[in-house]
């Protein structure tokens, strides 16, 4: 088991973006954790439902929200404390190179993309499943897959357990993030609530999103 920490990879401006998709999805999440309905009511109204996405169907769900729309709503729900604090730190470690990279705005746009990518192959793979999908998860392992193609040899600092000994100790981002992948494929079908296949979907999407970016940001930059 590994839990990076933190990279040694600097950046030249501040992430705005990265931040505020941080506060926003921590503020989101103690509102409805604290809310008289409950979290429960929330991922059930703002969860991704694949049923009621593929069927456009929403009557048998709580949810009054066109179904497709639960696609970028899902996205900033989160089940508990744990699956949140998971996400966010792996947002804040690797996002901020990602939208110094972009810049502000495209990376945001980015992030969207990849988090829909995710989505539709979560629904592409459960078409009939009725259980709502929530978390950043999909559009941060977007961002994952930009950070291997881009920063591969970024030592990322990880706190590795394995039986008796546990270390903090430098990992190139090309390691991890190879391995956070091939774990996402290994689990797939052992359930467990998770959405290994939007995690899969999410990071092959931001691989290709970062390719089709920095195309055109070469492109810009040529211009000028």
């Amino acid at each position: 088991m590994f839990i990076p920490l933190r990279d040694e990879n600097p950046t030249a401006k501040f992430p705005f973006i990265t931040v505020s998709l941080i506060g926003a999805n921590i503020l989101i999440f103690f509102y409805q954790f604290l809310s008289v309905q409950g979290l429960k009511y929330y991922i059930i109204k703002m969860g991704a439902v694949p049923w009621a996405i593929t069927h456009l169907k929403s009557s048998i769900f709580i949810s009054d929200i066109f179904p497709p729309l639960t696609i970028l709503t899902s996205m900033f729900i989160h089940a508990g404390f744990f699956h949140l604090f998971g996400n966010m730190l792996y947002l804040w470690i690797f996002g901020n190179n990602i939208e110094d990279f972009l810049g502000h705005l495209r990376f945001f746009i980015f992030y969207i993309l990849s988090g829909i990518g995710a989505a539709l192959t979560h629904i592409i793979f459960n078409p009939n499943s009725t259980k709502p999908m929530v978390g950043a998860s999909g559009a941060i392992a977007g961002v994952l897959g930009a950070y291997l193609i881009l920063y591969p040899y970024a030592r990322v600092h990880t706190l590795v357990f394995l039986f008796f000994f546990i270390r903090v100790i430098p990992i190139p981002a090309g390691i991890i993030l190879s391995l956070w992948f091939i774990i996402q494929v290994m689990n797939i079908g052992l359930g467990g609530g998770i959405a290994w296949f939007a995690h899969i979907g999410g990071f092959l999407a931001g691989i290709g999103l970062i390719k089709v970016f920095s195309k055109r940001r070469k492109t810009i930059l040529i211009h000028q």
